[in-house]
Formats: structure tokens, C-alpha cells, sequence
């Protein structure tokens, strides 16, 4: 559908009419806001869900978004020398395909500082959401991205306990 908004999604739902939204039980969205809104109001009675691809990436960006908040405790953005800005394309990998050079830096840069903690901490819930999607049994594989995804709200890293609300 042309236009990425709420509305525009809002639109294309009421276009369908009354018939086709009544048919509609599950719809896959991506984390939008206006989306949501838009299937709030048109799609009551539906189950909204995010695809795996999403869920991965949201886990991913609050990876991110804490290895960039804890970088400033060093009094800079990164720099080539820094612990945890050496690592920032490998932490966007999942751990299946980390070489061993990969780990010994991870391993290096989470022992530099203790503070370095919660970007560890971070990576391995996004970790886990990764691998609860590779799973060979689809249903244990939700049970643990279930699991896991509940487990954020209380997460003691700030960027993994947001993901929750997204």
C-alpha cells in the first residue's frame, strides 16, 4: 500500500470493508506506532504480531542503543582504540557466527571496564531472541522468545526493558 503512516495503513483497512476486516484473526505488523493504532482501531477482534525479523531487530538496536550509553562513560563517543566501539559490527552478529578472533575481543571488552556489563548483558538477550527463532522445534522456540521477551520489563539495562513497550 502506497504511504508508510498510520493513517495511510488506517485507510487501507477501512477501504477493505466490513467483510474483510471480520475475516482477519492474526496480522503481522512491524513496530510502528501508527500501525498498531491504526489495527487497534480497524482489527479489534485480531491478534497483532511482530515477524521474527522485527523482533530480532528490535533486540539488536537496544544492543546498540546501550553499547552507545555506556561508551560515554569513557567521556567521548568511540574511538577506534575503545573496548566497546572495536566491537560494535560483532555485536550485530549472532553469536553462531562469531569467529574466535570475534569472541577473544568481545571477551576482551567486556572484561576492560565493569561497567562494560550491561552491553553483555544486552547481547545475550538479544542472543536469545535469535536463537528461540532458529530453533528446530517452533513451539519450544516460542516458549523461549516468550520467556524472554517477558523478561524485559525488569531487565536491569535500561534500552532492553524499553524494547518491551515497543
Amino acid at each position: 500500500m502506497p504511504g508508510r503512516s498510520g493513517k495511510a495503513y488506517a485507510d487501507w483497512l477501512n477501504a477493505r470493508g466490513d467483510a474483510f476486516r471480520s475475516r482477519v484473526q492474526v496480522a503481522t505488523l512491524d513496530p510502528f506506532n501508527g500501525y498498531k493504532n491504526a489495527f487497534d482501531d480497524q482489527l479489534e477482534d485480531a491478534t497483532a504480531v511482530l515477524d521474527a525479523f522485527h523482533v530480532v531487530k528490535l533486540g539488536t538496536d537496544a544492543v546498540d542503543r546501550c553499547r552507545r550509553r555506556v561508551q560515554e562513560i569513557h567521556g567521548h563517543r568511540g574511538r577506534n582504540n575503545d573496548p566497546l566501539y572495536g566491537i560494535r559490527t560483532t555485536l550485530r552478529a549472532g553469536a553462531e557466527n562469531v569467529t574466535d578472533r570475534q569472541w577473544a575481543r568481545l571477551q576482551t571488552a567486556f572484561d576492560a571496564d565493569e561497567r562494560h556489563l550491561p552491553v553483555w548483558l544486552a547481547w545475550s538477550c538479544a542472543q536469545q531472541l535469535r536463537s528461540a527463532y532458529r530453533h528446530e522445534r517452533t513451539a519450544e522456540g516460542r516458549t523461549i522468545a516468550e520467556k524472554v521477551i517477558d523478561s524485559f520489563p525488569t531487565c536491569p539495562v535500561p534500552e532492553m526493558a524499553a524494547s518491551a513497550g515497543r
